[in-house]
């Protein structure tokens, strides 16, 4: 499995701890450092059942800049959401967790990143 996580957020630490708790093998991903692609978002978007506007962190100084307050949330403005979040990674939500599975999942909550780990086949302890 894999996180992507900001090493400054309180909620992606928390969800280390607990993936390292359990012993889960992940591979960690400092999305700000290591930004996804465009690519990458539509395939963490297919595999999360979400459009980008759900993982979007719309009270970001960025985005109030960007106005995407304002951005219509349809099929045919999809594409511009996943460019501004390839271009603008600090709008992304996190942590978000892909699991071997195929799955993924925002791990905003314990009871998130643990089914992350239940996925995963309960880590390697």
């Amino acid at each position: 499995m894999e996180i992507w996580l900001n090493p400054e957020c309180s909620k992606c630490r928390s969800a280390v701890e607990i993936l390292d708790g359990a012993g889960a093998d992940y591979t960690v991903r400092k999305y700000l450092e290591d930004p996804p692609s465009a690519d990458d978002l539509r395939d963490v978007l297919t595999r999360l059942g979400l459009e980008p506007w759900d993982i979007t962190r719309t009270q970001e100084a960025e985005a109030r800049e960007l106005g995407i307050g304002d951005w219509e949330r349809t099929g045919a403005a999809r594409e511009r959401w996943i460019a501004a979040l390839a271009a603008h990674p600090r709008l992304i939500q996190r942590p978000i967790i892909t699991a071997d599975d195929g799955s993924a999942l925002v791990g905003r909550s314990e009871d998130a990143v643990r089914e992350a780990v239940a996925r995963a086949g309960g880590g390697n302890s």
